[in-house]
């Protein structure tokens, strides 16, 4: 996601570089990379998720948004996309993250405004990768191999009823098939404004095994990062709603429908108390059923039960998302300009 545009174009005009986040940069945002932030816990259960003293490294560095990190575990390798350059990067532990795929959200040749890159991936049951297309308003798989990387896509969903998407943002597929995703309206050039939109709401949505489009909610305002439960049972939304801010859980039946749920943890305070004010970004859940989510001040550590038990705290600048290892003892963070790597227990 990324702020208003005018608030966009005076952040490249003082900076000199594209401010594309959903939050402001506090004062400090130049912050040197050999100490990007630092480790704080709220409850003593956090003490066997992270050390306090874990140090955050910088694994790549000058990007104008970076997102969607997903962690390929059979090439030993990170993906993550730059939204603003519409290119998907890739890390290979000890060298510089290099261009993966280009383009990769918006393929057309016209001269389009707003978030045109990748935003969210992941990877299928089968391990291809999945990518929202924020330009072209689509999601989509990667058809090519993961060591051969093309350009060339299959579309699983572009629309519902009828009707295009606004942004595809962040998703997940469960082990049954089904691929969940997120739709607010970050990447239309005008947001809620944009004369392009054709939904009058930002949905929740679930492509079936058999490629369905099924909406699952439409009353959450800018949903944003979503994730699944280690059982699949539980569906895990975050909303980055300017004035109140939330993350949001909901109860699966075995087709991957919702049964019931609500509000897990509001974020209103979090954010208003926060220096880098921002609402739910991406997230990931680890093994225990811990969400570990980009938010107010960088990745929230949250419980299961909706309790705040630490922060991976990111200085100066607004975090999007993270992965982690195949392990879960290493996560991955997309911090705006920067991606960072950090040990857990």
């Amino acid at each position: 996601m990324k702020p208003p545009l005018l608030f966009a174009a005076v952040c490249y005009i003082i900076m000199g570089c594209g401010c594309s986040s959903p939050g402001s940069k506090a004062p400090d945002a130049t912050v040197k990379d050999t100490m990007p932030g630092k480790v704080e816990l709220y409850d003593p259960s956090a003490a066997g998720l992270i050390d306090s003293n874990a140090v955050i490294e910088v694994i790549g560095r000058n990007y104008k948004w970076s997102e969607g990190p997903v962690w390929v575990a059979g090439k030993q390798m990170l993906l993550f996309s730059d939204v603003i350059q519409n290119t998907v990067y890739q890390w290979k532990g000890k060298d510089t993250p290099v261009a993966y795929l280009t383009p990769s959200g918006y393929t057309d040749t016209a001269r389009r405004d707003g978030e045109n890159g990748s935003n969210g991936l992941t990877l299928d049951k089968e391990g291809r990768l999945l990518l929202c297309q924020s330009g072209n308003r689509q999601v989509v798989r990667m058809n090519a191999p993961l060591d051969s990387p093309t350009p060339t896509f299959t579309v699983l969903s572009a629309g519902y009823k009828g009707k295009k998407f606004n942004s595809p943002n962040d998703l997940v597929a469960d082990s049954r098939g089904n691929v969940f995703f997120t739709d607010p309206i970050y990447g239309l050039p005008k947001h809620e404004n944009d004369p392009t939109r054709e939904l009058r709401f930002e949905g929740v949505y679930k492509i079936s095994p058999g490629g369905e489009t099924v909406l699952l909610i439409d009353s959450i305002s800018r949903p944003n990062g979503i994730a699944l439960s280690p059982d699949e049972k539980i569906l895990y939304v975050g909303s980055s709603d300017d004035t109140h801010p939330r993350w949001y859980a909901y109860h699966l039946d075995t087709a991957g429908n919702i049964q019931g749920g609500g509000i897990l943890l509001d974020g209103t305070d979090l954010k208003a108390k926060a220096t880098v004010k921002q609402g739910a970004d991406g997230f990931k859940v680890d093994r225990h059923g811990n969400i570990f989510s980009s938010g107010p001040d960088g990745v929230n550590i949250i419980s299961p039960a909706g309790k705040l038990l630490g922060l991976i705290k990111v200085y100066g600048r607004p975090t999007s998302n993270c992965a982690f290892n195949e392990t879960k003892d290493v996560l991955y963070i997309t911090a705006d300009d920067l991606v960072l790597e950090i040990r857990l227990r």
